[in-house]
């Protein structure tokens, strides 16, 4: 066991977000190495964590900053998950923004934060406990509202802002719920479940209650939603950063966090949370998507999907069976891949064509043949179309449902696959067999935006079909499954 590894870790995007910080705006060049050095660097230790992790070995290292306050980072199968995931769509992310933003004004200051916000959501994927949880959860909240407010203009701000005052109560209800129930145990660290005997069953529903308010409002459950479309006054990468790296899956990783190692599925199941948690986040499911229908500009309608497919992850730790559980760890890539895709192509449609609204769509298949394509992966993925990474996920929780006694969850897939297909499959159709307008423009010629978008769109499609592998996203979170769930 090494504590090094997760320092290293750690250390790829923090080292890289305290120097960029410092340099002139006219040093692209070394900005840009410090970036894409980072993020590769990062990439090359999970790789070498990966082959160690599935033979079985774990690397954590401890900080003590005080008497009961260590922060413990820990490399285990359930870190390598969400980690991986970061890393590598950081990497894309990266080569992206890059050329998005060209040579453009406060990009040290964007990459700076962009950076760090990758730090914070790799120092909580790799959080041993409830503490270190909270210290990075709070450190990405800081770390992605410049990032929102990045163009400084009144939009930006009056989101950020919005972002904010959401995130803030929430971050004060996710306080108290660690410090309620540390009182009791003792500091909580997730390879050792605290003893919850000492506190009665009243006092543990209302620390459940408050977790999923702190974690909830980044998870983007109903009613805590509101930050998010709103938030998509932020740049292209920004979007893409919120809605697939960083926030709202940090806040989906919570909750898979305080319900799979903070409580667990046994006590979970005994207080009478799972239920209402479930039925939570299958309301969201279908809000998201109807209010997704209603959206007539492309990003907003795409984080309206957002809202309603993170939700999967939420409802596959709810149910708290091991099929859901699979289905909902792998939905945390699967929708990563699909989504940041979308996000991918929207920029570029914006950059290269103009585009923002659903109209501007006619007959641009014709003129960006591979944004099209890529667009029309990701969104087939989503609405769950064999053999796309959507699909998979779909199934599992379905059976998942059924295993856990909830046959109500196969109605909340099939409406949610009827609503993604409405909200989708429209755009498809403008995109390739409606003829453009006769002042459309648009054009490709800009291969490191499409490029990345290539690569998430076929990482989507081989999600899905090579789901059998023990490496997929699929095999990998029935490995954290089947070493750690407790029925």
């Amino acid at each position: 066991m090494s504590a090094l590894l997760p320092v290293a870790i750690l250390l790829t995007s923090l080292v890289p977000a305290a120097l960029i910080f410092f340099l002139a705006q006219q040093s692209h060049r070394l900005r840009n190495a410090l970036c894409l050095g980072g993020a590769v660097l990062k990439i090359a230790l999970i790789l070498w964590m990966l082959i160690a992790v599935a033979g079985g070995a774990t690397h954590e290292a401890r900080l003590s900053l005080a008497p009961g306050l260590v922060i413990l980072l820990r490399v285990d199968a359930l870190a390598l998950l969400f980690v991986s995931l970061s890393a590598t769509l950081w990497l894309l992310t990266t080569i992206y923004a890059i050329a998005y933003f060209g040579t453009k004004a406060e990009l040290s200051r964007f990459f700076g934060f962009f950076s760090l916000c990758v730090a914070a959501t790799t120092g909580l994927a790799l959080s041993g406990s409830l503490i270190s949880f909270f210290i990075f959860f709070e450190l990405l909240t800081l770390s992605t509202w410049p990032l929102v407010a990045h163009k400084q203009d009144r939009p930006s701000l009056d989101a950020a802002r919005l972002y904010l005052l959401y995130s803030l109560p929430g971050s004060a209800a996710l306080l108290w719920a660690v410090i309620w129930l540390e009182s009791a145990t003792g500091p909580v660290l997730f390879t050792d479940p605290p003893d919850l005997t000492g506190l009665d069953p009243a006092s543990l529903r209302a620390i459940f209650v408050l977790f999923i308010l702190g974690v909830g409002v980044k998870a983007a459950l109903v009613p805590l939603h509101g930050w998010l479309p709103a938030a998509m006054a932020a740049p292209a990468p920004v979007s893409a950063l919120l809605h697939a790296v960083a926030v709202v899956k940090a806040g989906a990783f919570g909750v898979v966090r305080v319900v799979y190692d903070v409580f667990g599925a046994a006590d979970v199941a005994a207080l009478g949370v799972g239920t209402p948690l479930a039925v939570l986040a299958s309301v969201t499911i279908i809000w998201g998507s109807v209010r997704a229908l209603q959206q007539s500009e492309i990003k907003k309608r795409l984080a309206y999907s957002t809202v309603s497919q993170v939700s999967y992850i939420v409802l596959g730790a709810a149910l708290a069976s091991p099929a859901a559980m699979v289905g909902g760890l792998a939905h945390l890539v699967h929708q990563g891949l699909m989504k940041i895709t979308l996000f991918f192509c929207a920029g570029i449609l914006d950059e290269r064509a103009g585009v923002k609204r659903i109209e501007g769509l006619n007959g641009l298949g014709a003129r960006m043949p591979w944004t099209a394509a890529c667009f029309s992966l990701g969104a087939l993925g989503m609405i769950g179309l064999p053999p796309m990474a959507g699909f998979v996920s779909k199934v599992y929780l379905g059976l998942g449902g059924l295993e856990a006694g909830a046959p109500w969850v196969l109605g909340v897939l099939a409406a949610s696959t009827l609503l993604n297909a409405a909200y989708f499959l429209p755009l498809l159709y403008r995109l390739w067999f409606l003829p453009a307008a006769a002042d459309a423009r648009g054009d490709e010629a800009a291969p490191m935006l499409v490029v990345p978008a290539v690569v998430t769109a076929l990482a989507s499609l081989g999600a899905g079909g090579l789901a059998a592998s023990a490496l997929s996203p699929l095999g990998w979170a029935t490995l954290i499954v089947e070493r750690g769930f407790v029925p």
